[in-house]
């Protein structure tokens, strides 16, 4: 099964993610993204590019989620384990507080084919 991504596709996550983000984090009264951890599917580097960019997310943000697709490639939805999985231990390994790379607020992000958005907030356990 391949899948072919559009040159709009990151130029439309992109224009919507910060709708989506305030209606999940809202209600918890936060609005700095850079204060959260980000899992992310990889749907491709310029996907991630422009969600840094239009949120100015730092670099660190995608760290997890850019060494997963490097490694092991776009897997589908199965990526987003494999950055929960990496995420979780280089917090461990840095003596971090928590999961979330010692955080206790994060985000999971899904993009699909016919461009589905899935947006899921994460609450991190401690180490």
């Amino acid at each position: 099964l391949t899948f072919h991504l559009l040159k709009d596709v990151p130029g439309i996550v992109s224009k919507n993610i910060d709708k989506a983000l305030v209606e999940a984090f809202q209600p918890l009264g936060i609005s700095d993204y850079n204060s959260i951890f980000w899992i992310a599917h990889p749907g491709g580097p310029a996907i991630l590019d422009q969600v840094e960019q239009k949120l100015a997310l730092k670099p660190e943000k995608m760290r997890a989620t850019r060494e997963v697709l490097s490694e092991y490639g776009n897997m589908s939805s199965a990526c987003v384990l494999f950055i929960l999985d990496e995420m979780r231990k280089k917090s461990a390994q840095n003596g971090l507080k928590t999961t979330g790379e010692g955080l206790d607020w994060g985000v999971l992000f899904g993009f699909g084919p016919g461009l589905t958005i899935e947006t899921v907030v994460l609450h991190s356990v401690a180490i």
